[in-house]
């Protein structure tokens, strides 16, 4: 007895060592919080209140650790904890793992160490979409279509696409062994490939279309966007444009520091872009802009969606507030809140919502609401109705005075309706089967493509067949209204498989819908001043 109970009592006391270690650390931690606080938030946080709930957070630690029916690592009690504390703080306050830490800082630096492909999972395998131009992998003559089945010698078929693409990245320098399944070949083929530093491009598509009209793609806004922006306008102001189409659609956001030098390039030097406001003073800063540059000589339409969110937000709405660019689509996002990230100790890191935006008219371009939604709570269509309404009831004057609305994204001057797929358009696309048929198409046919190559009646109805032998079912009434998507696309695709993505991409812009009527605007109002003309005759008759 005597044994068990020295053992016990030695068993407390190393707990109670580990413990007062984390509370220490917590209470570390605390206490530089709360000396922050007491500076910049006038002695809000009361220190008693604080340290009385950090003594309740370690006896519950100590509790579920001592307790619990299975073991927990300490680790995951502490990342449940502060997961949990974080839950209802609002969506994009997130704390880091080490991974998910440097991730995050790959994506907005622009450039990774890796192979240079694009991927996807199609069934159990993880697919190339598509090689990047000048990377190790298009030099080593990967294909669109191929399937990865290893990994230096390991199988990932079945496995998450994260997971692989963790696995193919790496040290600049160092080998990589891909074993790929291509189609029409029996055996399998091993490509050894040395990694490089692979730059994340901004601006996958910059050109001129036949009509005289530039368009920029904007994906996000990495480290390189404005360079790459200022490098694609000096490119197409040589080839002389007559107007220019911003496609913001889908653009998540990124660094406010290179939405505004891209706002740079229209407005002019020294003008107010964007200004913050948060609870805590040193955080409610001012914008300008900082270089003597305004591109001018042809009218600006800038595209968004509802997927076109943050920096691509302060984008369209600082051209719209300076009168620099006719914003077209559909209302933003909303997502104008501002986080700040925060290294923590062992590569941990956590990202804090500081403040929220608000552009040079004064419009918040933060939609609460959203917050719920991605929060996974349920919003009513009363409140949607009700939020659309006091959107559209904040009246905002541009530079001009011009009427923009505020209280929640960007709305855009013109509203045009998004792409709707149908029913047989949408299975066409969910068994991927533009994609594999002129996969299959090129490495019979290879020779046969030429550049103004357009998919003829005849390969349309070996699509089809193709396309029942994979399982699409459809009618003739549906056949018929999808038959011009069809062509299109199948042209598109086909293109993209032989004389790379950005031919691949302009040829099927004719699929596209709503930038078709975009790129119409231009034609009927040559002038800016005419465009926004037009923009307050069609705002009228709404009323």
């Amino acid at each position: 007895m005597e044994t068990e109970r020295r053992e016990e009592m030695k068993l407390l006391r190393k707990n109670k060592v580990i413990f007062y270690s984390i509370l220490v650390i917590w209470m570390l931690a605390g206490t530089i919080i709360f000396n922050y606080s007491v500076g910049h938030a006038q002695n809000q946080v009361d220190s008693n209140e604080f340290y009385k709930f950090m003594k309740i957070f370690r006896d519950v630690v100590l509790m579920v650790k001592q307790n619990y029916v299975e073991d927990i690592k300490m680790e995951e009690l502490f990342e449940y904890a502060i997961n949990g504390m974080l839950e209802d703080v609002d969506p994009h306050t997130n704390f880091m793992k080490p991974d998910d830490f440097k991730e995050f800082q790959t994506s907005t630096m622009g450039e990774f160490g890796g192979l240079g492909i694009t991927i996807d999972k199609q069934g159990d395998y993880i697919t190339v979409v598509s090689p990047i131009e000048g990377t190790p992998a298009y030099k080593m003559g990967i294909q669109a279509g191929d399937k990865i089945v290893k990994v230096d010698g390991e199988n990932v078929v079945g496995i998450n696409t994260d997971d692989v693409i963790k696995k193919m990245r790496g040290e600049k320098g160092s080998k990589v062994l891909i074993t790929i399944s291509r189609p029409g070949l029996k055996n399998t083929l091993d490509f050894e490939i040395i990694r490089d530093i692979i730059k994340i491009k901004s601006i996958p598509y910059a050109f001129k279309l036949d009509n005289g009209i530039g368009y920029i793609r904007i994906r996000q806004f990495n480290a390189n966007t404005s360079s790459e922006l200022r490098q694609s306008l000096d490119t197409l102001e040589k080839e002389g444009i007559r107007g220019l189409l911003i496609d913001l659609r889908f653009n998540p956001g990124g660094l406010l520091n290179e939405a505004i030098d891209t706002v740079n390039e229209f407005i002019g030097g020294e003008k107010l872009v964007v200004f913050t406001k948060g609870r805590v003073p040193q955080y409610n800063q001012e914008y300008f802009t900082r270089y003597n540059r305004m591109r001018t000589g042809y009218p600006v339409v800038v595209m968004i969606n509802e997927a076109s969110a943050s920096a691509s937000e302060i984008f369209a709405g600082s051209l719209q507030d300076w009168d620099k660019g006719l914003v077209v689509g559909k209302t933003s996002f909303g997502k104008g809140s501002v986080q700040q990230l925060y290294p923590l100790s062992d590569g941990y890191g956590i990202k804090i919502t500081i403040s929220k935006y608000y552009i040079k008219s004064g419009r918040c371009i933060h939609k609460d609401i959203n917050d719920k939604l991605l929060r996974g709570k349920e919003v009513s269509e009363e409140e949607k109705k009700k939020i659309e309404k006091e959107n559209n009831d904040h009246i905002y004057k541009t530079v001009k005075g011009r009427t923009v609305y505020g209280g929640g994204g960007v709305t855009p001057d013109i509203e045009i309706e998004q792409d709707r797929l149908n029913n047989l358009e949408m299975e066409i696309r969910r068994l991927n089967l533009f994609f594999d048929y002129s996969v299959d198409y090129i490495a019979k046919h290879k020779d046969q493509v030429k550049e103004n190559f357009v998919a003829d009646d005849t390969i349309i109805q070996n699509f089809l067949v193709y396309a029942k032998e994979k399982g699409l079912k459809y009618e003739k009434a549906s056949l018929d209204s999808s038959y011009t998507y069809i062509k299109n696309s199948l042209t598109s695709n086909i293109i993209d498989k032989k004389f790379g993505e950005i031919a691949g991409y302009k040829a099927g812009l004719n699929v596209d819908k709503q930038l078709v009527e975009a790129l119409a605007i231009f034609d009927k109002y040559p002038t800016l001043d005419d465009m926004f003309d037009y923009a307050k005759t069609i705002q009228k008759s709404k009323k």
